[in-house]
């Protein structure tokens, strides 16, 4: 199973975009069940007093580690630049799911990474960032990470994807992901 996540509380967000095109796009190329995680979906279960108990997490949060963490042997995390780095509550899912069946979350998975910026850099260094998390916590972070600088610019009318070179990039992204 692949787990996409989109990497942002911010509603409405580009980051979503980019990771709702991973996601379709993967859809349509394996035969694999294919899961996504926008974050902005459950913000609200994450920070809580008793999140640092297992017998205390939100059912919300164990039913979606149960149903697309746990049993995912892949992860697409698509991330935008926050502060040089990776949104803090990026981090804070990662910390709220590692309190329960730690191992069975990241231990011997995999991850594509992909970072999403409207500036140039296309959060190359959120990406080293979440790499060093990733392998801290046992995931193996797929050396290819596709940076998506200028992000609005790669926008159509319709608000999604549609720069041909772009699209091109992301195909083979996500071929080479698959086969990894």
């Amino acid at each position: 199973m692949i787990t996409v996540i989109s990497g942002t509380n911010r509603p409405g967000s580009m980051t979503r975009v980019a990771a709702e095109h991973y996601y379709n796009v993967i859809k349509g190329k394996t035969e694999e069940e294919v899961h996504f995680i926008g974050l902005d979906d459950i913000q609200d279960v994450l920070l809580h007093a008793g999140m640092y108990s297992p017998d205390n997490m939100d059912s919300k949060l164990v039913e979606l580690q149960d149903k697309a963490i746990i049993p995912a042997n892949k992860f697409v995390v698509v991330s935008p630049e926050y502060n040089g780095s990776i949104p803090g509550v990026l981090k804070l899912f990662i910390d709220a799911i590692s309190i329960r069946e730690y191992k069975a979350n990241f231990v011997g998975k995999k991850a594509l990474l992909v970072g999403v910026a409207s500036g140039r850099a296309g959060n190359l260094r959120g990406n080293d960032h979440m790499t060093g998390v990733f392998n801290h916590v046992g995931v193996t972070v797929f050396p290819n990470k596709l940076p998506l600088s200028g992000f609005p610019k790669l926008l159509g009318e319709d608000g999604k994807i549609a720069d041909e070179g772009t699209l091109s990039v992301i195909d083979s992204h996500i071929d080479s992901f698959l086969k990894y």
